[in-house]
């Protein structure tokens, strides 16, 4: 986790955000940035999309490349950056995806911040 552009409390807020986006839904899209830097001066992001279905929200390990974007990436909407869910990559090997429900979601979401480990 780069700690250049956003400290500690920034990821915080943003990954609070990013989870109540999963909350309008039954199949809304969210994203997790994992690591970032100044966009103005960067090629990519690191990021976890979160793609709920139903209950069962997917986790997958993705890059944004603001190159791909016409618009300047808002650090705030990372979501809006994500590409739809899919299961298989563009050579047909299959993508590494994580799951946990939205019940867990909200669980870790009232948690107290000290609480979080």
């Amino acid at each position: 986790m780069d700690l250049t552009y956003w400290d500690v409390e920034q990821y915080q807020a943003s990954w609070a955000g990013a989870l109540r986006v999963l909350e309008r839904g039954d199949y809304a899209t969210s994203c997790l940035i994992a690591s970032i830097t100044d966009p103005a001066d960067s090629n990519f992001i690191f990021c976890w999309p979160l793609y709920r279905s139903g209950e069962t929200v997917y986790i997958q390990n993705s890059i944004i490349f603001l190159e791909d974007h016409a618009e300047d990436f808002n650090p705030a909407e990372p979501w809006r950056y994500v590409r739809p869910r899919s299961t298989v990559d563009e050579e047909g090997h299959e993508i590494s995806q994580w799951q946990t429900t939205i019940s867990q979601i909200r669980r870790f979401s009232k948690m107290p911040k000290t609480g979080r480990r």
